[in-house]
């Protein structure tokens, strides 16, 4: 089953005319792409976009968004969250998830990093790809140091990716941003995933961290600040970008602003510098404004 819907197909599937296709997308009504020079249309964000109008009309008011944030974990984000009490529930369970959940209304804000070896970017590709015409707004949330985490009672020194080879490994699940920036880097490096001792994917950072400080794995790929945290070395490898996506209208409801007011404070600043390979200077830097 192909991602995305030609103009033909989304016709048929509505049951109405193709020029009412074109009117919808030119509009923004309806979840397309250009990207191809032809319009196009993602298949999971046509279906979420029909689940929230199935009142019966096109021009229904779209499903209330959960007050929860989701995607990938950041640890000064859960943080702020907990601190500034600002009634948001959270749901991290990695990158793409996250996008999917968001896709269908299951929150107002999504966490990610995901890198695109094309354009050499972050975040903003898979954005412009799925939300494009969507009332969407990318914001800069940290940059934050990643790499290759080891228990220092380990006798080999693991500091560039290639001394991966032959070590028993902590990936993390396929939808995470740091298992698809590591398969990039690896491929890039002509690294051969074969000759790595991949274990069971850890579901989070923290799970993967704690695998290596207990001696279940000889490293993991991860953040700085969770090195120190559980006095762990680590190697630096990559600068990454965390960012959020956040729905237009729940940018003005109370909970956001309350989080956002938050981040404005000399704790939240305080927090940053204490940990390690953060940099906030782009903090809700507007990075891409979709619609």
């Amino acid at each position: 089953m192909n991602e995305y819907l030609t103009t033909r197909e989304l016709a048929e599937l509505l049951r109405i005319k193709e020029r009412k296709v074109y009117d919808l997308a030119s509009s923004g009504a309806v979840p397309c792409s250009r990207a191809t020079g032809k319009l196009l249309f993602p298949r999971d964000a046509i279906q979420s976009w029909i689940a929230q109008n199935a009142s019966g009309t096109l021009t229904s008011e779209p499903a209330s968004r959960a007050k929860v944030i989701l995607g990938s974990h950041d640890p000064l984000l859960e943080w702020a969250i907990r601190e500034s009490r600002c009634g948001l529930a959270s749901y991290f369970d990695s990158s793409l998830d996250g996008l999917k959940r968001f896709a269908s209304a299951e929150g107002l804000a999504s966490g990610l990093h995901v890198y695109d070896s094309e354009s050499n970017c972050w975040n903003r590709a898979v954005i412009e790809e799925r939300f494009a015409q969507q009332p969407v707004v990318l914001v800069a949330w940290a940059k934050r140091q990643r790499g290759i985490i080891f228990n220092p009672d380990n006798q080999k020194s693991m500091m560039q990716l290639s001394d991966l080879v032959g070590t028993q490994v902590i990936p993390r699940q396929a939808e995470a941003g740091s298992q698809v920036l590591l398969n990039t880097l690896l491929d890039k490096e002509r690294i051969n995933t074969d000759q790595v001792n991949w274990l069971t994917p850890a579901r989070s950072e923290v799970d993967a961290v704690l695998a290596v400080q207990e001696g279940k794995a000889d490293a993991t790929f991860g953040l700085a600040s969770l090195a120190t945290q559980y006095n762990l070395e680590f190697a630096p490898v990559i600068e990454e970008h965390f960012d959020l996506l956040v729905d237009r209208k729940a940018w003005f409801e109370p909970c956001w602003q309350s989080l956002l007011a938050f981040c404005r404070s000399p704790a939240f600043k305080q927090r940053a510098d204490e940990l390690a390979g953060y940099d906030i200077d782009d903090l809700l830097r507007v990075r891409f404004n979709g619609g």
